[in-house]
């Protein structure tokens, strides 16, 4: 049997040709560019390459997530830079989520002044750039907060003053490990206990008190195995001794101000998606849950909100992955975040091109997670054949 041939046009020469001279050329461009670095370089005596990592850092980094000090080296410091930047990202996504949501919701509201406080805070926080709210808050709300002496205390132990918010340390003793374990443990079951409630809704339309189960079991378990254990652990107070607070644990101003300019300002353009992905459900879907005689709450949480998020969640992703890149302003408040000590970095040690790298890399593999997982969720909610 004769084997068909593959015919090869001259237009599709041509476009390979063009396409092949296009590559040859990002090629070239990019030799260019490395020659001329690695030229620069050596004219100012500066060594390239990542071994410096390996050298002490000899810097302090004031807020750090794990055990950190100046005699470590330069990688180690970067890494904790990269924890900080994780930490206060991961917040405040799910702060600034919560808070855009209710928003949103009363952005839609029939009554008229939640309606418009909405929008005012929607279009105010929009249109101020993120940089002079962090200003603001660092500069003027947080620096207004007594000095340590005159703190605010609340309870046994809370103390907030303008060098931050101080509260007790648990300090872990033997057996302490039982009780997250049993947190994880009571989250696994809700997880389970959630998804059997709603395969039985669907199946047989009986609900599931899913929600209170599962608090009941991620709360119930840790105390229980608290009790049982008679309590592994101790606090340690903070005491107020010459000009500050020693022992216990601190949220420092800076943290709090990138925080709060974060959570504020991203969650004014995920109200915005909220209100787009509710007003774009059909009406009819509205109606149908009024003749039902359904209350306006589980409207809300039950009919609108799931359709909503097929419009809510692809726009949202992109707020996610520029709220990730934002963080970066923490330089301007003197939060340790990963460009902070990647900058002090390259004050000690002209590795410029290193650092950017390195920044550039940490960010790129952050966003694409966010949108891996956001993609996936956005594959759940949409309905098949649309």
């Amino acid at each position: 049997m004769k084997q068909p041939q593959l015919s090869f046009t001259k237009a599709q020469g041509r476009t390979l040709l063009v396409q092949l001279l296009v590559m040859g050329g990002i090629l070239w461009f990019c030799h260019l560019l490395f020659v001329n670095t690695q030229a620069n370089l050596a004219s100012r005596n500066i060594a390239s390459g990542f071994g410096f990592l390996a050298y002490e850092a000899g810097m302090p980094i004031s807020d750090a997530l794990m055990p950190y000090t100046p005699a470590d080296t330069y990688g180690y410091a970067f890494f904790i830079g990269v924890l900080n930047t994780l930490y206060v990202s991961a917040v405040s996504i799910v702060l600034a989520t919560l808070i855009g949501v209710v928003v949103g919701v009363a952005r839609v509201s029939s009554n008229w002044l939640v309606a418009r406080l909405a929008e005012i805070y929607v279009e105010v926080l929009r249109n101020i750039p993120l940089l002079l709210i962090l200003f603001f808050t660092y500069g003027v709300v947080l620096a207004a907060l007594p000095s340590p002496r005159r703190s605010l205390h609340w309870g046994v132990g809370l103390f907030l003053n303008n060098r931050g918010i101080y509260f007790p340390k648990i300090l872990p003793e033997s057996g302490f490990w039982f009780i997250p374990a049993a947190l994880v443990l009571g989250l696994v079951i809700s997880v389970i206990v959630h998804r059997k409630g709603t395969k039985r809704r669907k199946e047989t339309g009986r609900a599931l008190p899913s929600i209170r189960i599962g608090l009941v079991l991620t709360l119930g378990l840790p105390l229980l195995a608290a009790l049982l254990l008679g309590l592994p652990a101790s606090l340690e107070l903070p005491v107020l001794k010459g000009f500050n607070f020693k022992g216990g644990s601190v949220i420092r101003p800076e943290f709090c101000a990138l925080l709060i300019g974060l959570v504020l300002y991203t969650a004014a353009f995920i109200a915005e998606n909220v209100r787009s992905g509710i007003q774009s459900v059909a009406k009819g879907q509205l109606d149908a849950a009024h003749a039902l005689g359904l209350p306006e709450g589980l409207i809300m949480r039950r009919v609108i909100l799931p359709q909503a998020l097929r419009v809510t969640i692809p726009s949202t992703t992109n707020d996610y992955a520029s709220l990730v890149k934002n963080s970066s302003l923490a330089v301007a408040i003197g939060y340790p975040d990963m460009v902070s000590v990647g900058g002090t970095i390259i004050g000690q040690n002209d590795q410029a091109i290193e650092i950017i790298v390195m920044w550039m890399s940490v960010y790129l593999c952050i966003n694409l997670l966010i949108s891996l997982f956001m993609n996936w969720l956005n594959a759940r909610v949409q309905l098949i054949g649309r």
